[in-house]
């Protein structure tokens, strides 16, 4: 049996075969057959292995159907979770089954003294239950979840024993909440526990509800005034987005974070992003970890800008001053 042979640059050569036989021949042919398979199987592997380039430090994308994971990046790491913890603080709550339209009242017990962070409830403002539940899950408002914590049974302290047995409960074996908020860092867990948790969250209506809806009108009987708040995650006005669960968060110490249930390449997957820096950095790479799943590409992360030298100073490369346009 002869094989012709040819490589780059020669003319075909005759290569010698002692395999005579039609069983001989079979053999030759399956041995390269597997060889080949096997080399494609390994570029595959390589490829699918690389996945997403993310800026996020932990990161974990899950089948929520089979709860096979599909990447990971540092999954086990233990790390603040910030506002994410909301998403306990609202099943705890669902779970003692309060009454929804008792109306609670922000007090100074409520404002937040270790990070100072903002808010809109000022002290005094009253809101059903359900409201603050909504507030707390779709804006990450925060008085509204230490309000939802200190009326509680038992107060806050029975709030944070309940969502840390419920945690265990759950088999979130690397995670610890010392409050309904998320503003301490010592609030933390892993990609892996918090891919639990959301599957355990999206099985309340009014979790995937309240977490995704885009905005809400509160008005707020004390002073009559009518406040707007915004979902926290831009990503659920988007139209490229089937988001049906979601919740961000962010402290110095825990960077920028979401977790989320979302149909991503037609099938539904949980995604936690943890730690990432820079303002966008969790929208970006939630958008690449969609690129990657729907079409196999793997985006660059963009370089920042660099300043232009004498923007500053307001002036141009000749030194003189120029007016500045406003930005849209």
């Amino acid at each position: 049996m002869v094989f012709h042979c040819l490589r780059r640059g020669q003319y075909p050569v005759k290569l010698m075969c002692p395999m005579k036989n039609m069983t001989g021949r079979l053999v030759f042919v399956r041995f390269f057959a597997i060889a080949a398979l096997s080399a494609v199987s390994a570029l595959t592997s390589a490829v699918h292995a690389q996945g997403p380039n993310l800026l996020s430090q932990a990161a974990l994308i899950v089948d929520a159907r089979t709860g096979d994971p599909i990447f990971a990046k540092n999954a086990n790491n233990v790390t603040p979770i910030a506002s994410i913890t909301k998403l306990m603080t609202a099943m705890v709550v669902l779970d003692a089954q309060q009454n929804l339209d008792q109306t609670l009242t922000v007090d100074l017990d409520d404002l937040d003294f270790l990070k100072a962070s903002r808010s809109r409830l000022s002290i005094g403002s009253e809101l059903t239950r359900r409201e603050m539940l909504r507030l707390a899950l779709m804006s990450s408002e925060n008085r509204a979840a230490s309000s939802l914590g200190r009326f509680y049974p038992g107060g806050l302290s029975a709030a944070v024993a309940a969502m840390n047995a419920k945690a265990k409960a759950l088999g979130m074996n690397n995670t610890r909440y010392v409050d309904t908020t998320g503003l301490s860092p010592e609030n933390v867990s892993t990609a892996r526990d918090l891919a639990v948790m959301v599957q355990a969250a999206q099985r309340y209506p009014l979790i995937r509800e309240f977490s995704t809806q885009p905005e809400e009108y509160v008005q707020i009987p004390a002073t009559g005034k009518t406040l707007h708040f915004n979902n926290s995650n831009a990503l659920v006005k988007s139209g490229g987005w089937d988001i049906s669960l979601q919740k961000t968060g962010f402290i110095r110490e825990a960077g920028r974070c979401v977790v989320m249930l979302a149909q991503i390449a037609q099938r539904p997957v949980v995604l936690v992003l943890l730690d990432s820096v820079g303002k966008f950095s969790r929208i970006g790479d939630a958008q690449r970890v969609k690129t990657w799943m729907e079409t196999g590409e793997v985006l660059a992360i963009p370089k920042p800008q660099a300043a232009r030298k004498g923007a500053k100073a307001g002036k141009n490369k000749a030194g003189k001053a120029v007016s500045k346009k406003k930005r849209r």
